[in-house]
């Protein structure tokens, strides 16, 4: 039989997945609202900023509220990441389908492959970090995946997984949880990259590139919204 302490462990999973379910809902309305090239920088920076609250600080606010107050925080800023990643994103595509030699097209592939490193870390070190030049922010993210590669591995292997495995058994599961699989393995991979970042470490990585991270490494754990804080589940 089940104990009450076990009843309380799946009733806070299930509210993980309700609420995880939720924000992704929230990314893709947000995204699909702005067209995809206005909304995805937005979307995908308040589901990190979110999911940062969460997984490092036990913090839990309503979804709606907190999502729409991230969204209008930055929203040039993460517009214009969100754009030098798409135009990135299909050149490079673009290159790898009508490359000349298969060298060229090598390297491409190679490039692609960095920036889907750099995709995959951008939003969350923003909401975390808050670096405000647009080169060492991209610096950084690829600094961090490439560090942590064995992490960006599991994560995107993990995430790829576990999106199929929805899709086998019922393919609107994988719809409902989509981006917000990934996003929340890669807030994971952040938050322990972020815990054992030191500035000792840092400074001796690269100084000149992610040298504000020093000083910028650790959001406090403060909001202007009603949270929840939490001491059990994902802030462990």
């Amino acid at each position: 039989m089940f104990s009450f302490e076990g009843f309380l462990r799946i009733d806070r999973a299930l509210r993980a997945m309700y609420r995880l379910a939720y924000l992704n809902l929230l990314w893709s309305l947000v995204t699909l609202s702005g067209l995809v090239v206005v909304g995805i920088g937005p979307a995908s920076y308040a589901l990190a900023r979110y999911l940062d609250g969460w997984v490092r600080h036990g913090e839990t606010p309503p979804p709606t509220k907190a999502f729409f107050q991230y969204v209008g925080e930055r929203p040039l800023r993460s517009m214009s990441v969100g754009w030098v990643l798409l135009g990135a994103g299909a050149v490079i595509v673009t290159n790898v389908f009508l490359a000349p030699n298969w060298y060229f097209q090598f390297f491409n592939v190679v490039a692609l492959c960095a920036l889907g490193v750099v995709a995959a870390y951008v939003f969350p070190l923003m909401s975390a970090i808050g670096l405000e030049s647009h080169g060492r922010l991209f610096a950084a993210a690829l600094l961090v995946g490439l560090g942590s590669l064995h992490w960006t591995i599991l994560a995107a292997t993990a995430s790829a997984v576990l999106l199929y495995a929805l899709w086998q058994v019922a393919p609107l599961l994988a719809g409902v949880f989509g981006f917000g699989v990934p996003a929340l393995a890669f807030a994971l991979v952040t938050k322990s990259v972020l815990r054992e970042l030191t500035p000792e470490a840092v400074a001796a990585a690269s100084p000149a590139v992610v040298s504000p991270l020093i000083r910028r490494f650790s959001r406090p754990a403060t909001s202007s919204l009603t949270t929840q804080a939490t001491t059990k589940g994902l802030a462990r």
